[in-house]
């Protein structure tokens, strides 16, 4: 399949090529101010489809709005008649159609172009009315709060704010992209006007606090619950703005005698991960828990674990190495301690269900 994508340099239509690129069935042909619209009839050749993704937001004079929006919709459509070919094409319009704009009102034109267009061919037209779209690549200071405040905020710049309640509505590129290959490989047939889910509300003030806790999370290394819904989209943005040389940061390290051990993530209600060495023939832990549980998995060397209970005496042992990867649980009730029983530096991974607290720290040496 060839497809044309109008605004290739545009946010959304390099998030979708990217997706498209990762197919070895779709041929692209794109569409830029580069371009001369006298070129649209050689460029829809061979086509099947067409994400008609162009159009001016900010513009020098109202004008432009009438030829970005307006006149280039005008040209694709009247090129794809002239190839007798019922080619479908999805649309990119704005909520801004609702509102009395010169912006708006040249979208809504353009939407109409379209269903003429529709009406008189036959033709398929998708035409999606999108919030504010989000994402990665989105260029900051132009019209994308999102894309200004993680620019902003993680290169330690100020955020200007006027009213922290005012809410915005979102769409994350990646679901707009989602709906748009959908469509085009049919496995979802839209009315002519289509929506992206999930829609989030989100007010201007919670939006720049989520973002400062992604960067607060590197000094406190507590991570937010981003593994599903706005968080992890928001997420994925704000670290996209992040310049390469601040793609990694710092550790603190506590060592002695036996190794050393380096807390690496804290989760608000789900534990938090870390990983320790100990030297050939060092034991480790020696200690029990009436509640806390822990995970350990040998990523290096070799290890022996041994196990007693703290009432009964029962005793147990095993042995594991990092060749044949298992995970060992400690059990509350149990005493465990873990020794190197190998010749090099044994690496450990750890997760224990709950975050340290020096206050409370549930582990105890039992009385013998």
């Amino acid at each position: 399949m060839k497809v044309l994508v109008t605004g290739a340099s545009g946010f959304v239509a390099k998030n979708l090529l990217v997706h498209l690129f990762e197919r070895a069935d779709i041929e692209i042909a794109t569409f830029t101010r580069e371009n001369a619209v006298t070129e649209l009839p050689v460029l829809l050749e061979g086509v099947s489809f067409v994400f008609h993704l162009a159009g001016v937001n900010r513009p020098k004079n109202d004008i432009e709005f009438t030829e970005g929006n307006v006149d280039l919709t005008e040209a694709l459509c009247c090129a794809i008649e002239a190839s007798n070919k019922m080619i479908p094409i999805i649309y990119t319009s704005s909520i801004q159609v609702e509102k009395n704009t010169a912006y708006g009102a040249s979208k809504l034109a353009a939407e109409r172009v379209l269903l003429d267009f529709s009406n008189r061919t036959g033709a398929r037209v998708n035409i999606f009315r999108l919030p504010n779209v989000f994402g990665k690549w989105c260029k900051p200071n132009y019209n994308s709060a999102v894309a200004t405040f993680c620019h902003n905020i993680a290169n330690d710049m100020d955020i200007k704010i006027n009213d922290p309640s005012t809410l915005i509505r979102l769409v994350y590129v990646d679901d707009v992209v989602r709906h748009f290959i959908e469509i085009m490989d049919g496995e979802i047939m839209n009315n002519e006007y289509c929506d992206v889910a999930p829609v989030y509300d989100i007010s201007v003030g919670g939006l720049a606090n989520k973002l400062r806790a992604f960067k607060q999370s590197r000094e406190t290394l507590t991570t937010e619950p981003v593994g599903v819904g706005l968080e992890r989209a928001l997420h994925a943005t704000y670290l996209s703005y992040l310049d390469p040389s601040a793609f990694f940061y710092p550790l603190l390290k506590h060592g002695d005698e036996r190794g050393v051990f380096v807390e690496m993530l804290k989760t608000q209600n789900s534990g938090q991960f870390s990983f320790f060495t100990a030297h050939p023939g060092i034991t480790r832990g020696g200690h029990f828990h009436h509640t806390k549980t822990e995970k350990f998995l040998v990523v290096k060397g070799e290890a022996l674990f041994k196990f007693r209970h703290v009432l009964t005496d029962e005793f147990y042992e095993l042995k594991t190495k990092a060749e044949t990867p298992v995970v060992v649980e400690t059990v509350p009730g149990w005493t465990h301690d873990i020794t190197n029983i190998g010749d090099d530096e044994m690496i450990v991974m750890l997760w224990a269900n709950e975050v340290f607290d020096p206050d409370k720290p549930d582990t105890y040496v039992r009385r013998t």
